[in-house]
């Protein structure tokens, strides 16, 4: 069953906001495909080092005008700045540093994530969607220490995307830690999925009526903050 119904939730800009705050001082950090990429426009006056697997260490925020280079890309092929200290790399020795667990936090995008933190972002069968390929999402999933998903809580069509059961490919099994919605703020725990923050204006019941899991209420679940 769907849920065919739908709230007005932040926008994009505001999801990638709120993961920001979530990221620790001192973080190396990897921004993947889609929302992600817009946490890099968050960070200014972090101490937090973003990691390009192009081959590109401490990006900036998203470039425009005449900051544009397009030599200086990130994972949605966006042109982004370099902040003092940038250094380049090729890619061998990048994905040493993705593989060899040296990325504090990995953001992705996601078209499923299910109770268990499993999730799905590279295929959509049924829309015949591949979104890139797997390999990049499988080794940050795999390397990160700890894994965000940044997505809108449910399709254009009014379908869950935080479900029992993934029905798409699979990027990683068991991974997610945080799930950061236009909806919610959900933490994936080993007894399910915990709703710590709704976004102002909902309630808990609210979001759950466009969850398919059941969800767990924190005690001290508030609005979200940003």
């Amino acid at each position: 069953m769907s849920p065919k119904v739908k709230f007005e939730g932040l926008p994009r800009e505001m999801i990638a906001l709120r993961v920001s705050r979530e990221i620790k001082e001192g973080s190396y950090v990897n921004l993947g495909i889609g929302i992600p990429t817009l946490v890099s426009n968050w960070i200014e006056g972090m101490d937090v080092c973003l990691q390009s697997e192009i081959g590109m260490l401490k990006t900036g925020p998203l470039a425009d005008g005449d900051d544009v280079d397009q030599d200086l890309i990130n994972a949605s092929c966006q042109a982004v700045t370099a902040l003092p200290g940038s250094a380049y790399f090729d890619i061998s020795q990048s994905f040493g540093m993705i593989r060899g667990g040296h990325i504090d936090v990995a953001v992705m995008g996601a078209l499923q994530v299910n109770v268990r933190g499993d999730y799905a972002g590279w295929s959509n069968p049924a829309r015949g969607l591949f979104v890139g390929n797997i390999g990049g999402s499988m080794d940050l999933c795999a390397g990160a220490k700890k894994l965000f998903i940044a997505m809108e809580h449910i399709t254009k069509d009014g379908d869950y995307k935080v479900v029992k059961e993934l029905s798409y490919p699979a990027t990683a099994v068991g991974k997610v830690n945080m799930l950061f919605t236009d909806l919610a703020v959900i933490e994936i725990t080993p007894k399910g999925m915990v709703l710590k923050e709704v976004v102002a204006g909902l309630t808990p019941e609210d979001i759950q009526s466009v969850t398919e899991p059941k969800l767990i209420i924190a005690p001290d679940c508030k609005e979200i903050e940003l």
